[in-house]
């Protein structure tokens, strides 16, 4: 009678432990959505004269970032001033805004009229 008892025992911590691993990888799995979710990054790059990508979606309240990867000087300017202009961006300079409610948001550079995007935002 012993010996079943400690099989029993020995098999309910191995359930047991199963059990804890399946928790521990589910967690693990939930907190790394939440941190790919938190630290998404709503990036545009200037380059060769163009905004990349020329169309970007995002729901109301995240950030974007510009990044100039040129070796002149550009602009980021709302034709509706939807946000603050940007002060003009030297290479691998970066400017980033918190978009607000929902709508299109039109967008050019100052110094070089013919290069512009848009922001799509939604709720």
């Amino acid at each position: 009678m012993t010996t079943l008892t400690l099989r029993n025992k020995r098999i309910a911590l191995l359930c047991s432990i199963s059990f804890l691993n399946l928790a521990i990888s589910a967690l693990a799995g939930e907190m790394k959505d939440v941190d790919a979710t938190s630290t998404k990054q709503n990036k545009i790059e200037i380059k060769d004269f163009a905004f990349n990508p020329q169309i970007i979606t995002v729901k109301s309240g995240e950030k974007i970032t510009w990044i100039n990867r040129d070796e002149e000087p550009h602009t980021i300017v709302s034709v509706e001033k939807q946000f603050k202009k940007s002060s003009a961006l030297d290479t691998d300079q970066e400017f980033t805004i918190t978009v607000g409610p929902p709508g299109t948001y039109t967008y050019y550079c100052s110094v070089h009229p013919k290069m512009t995007g848009s922001i799509v935002v939604e709720k």
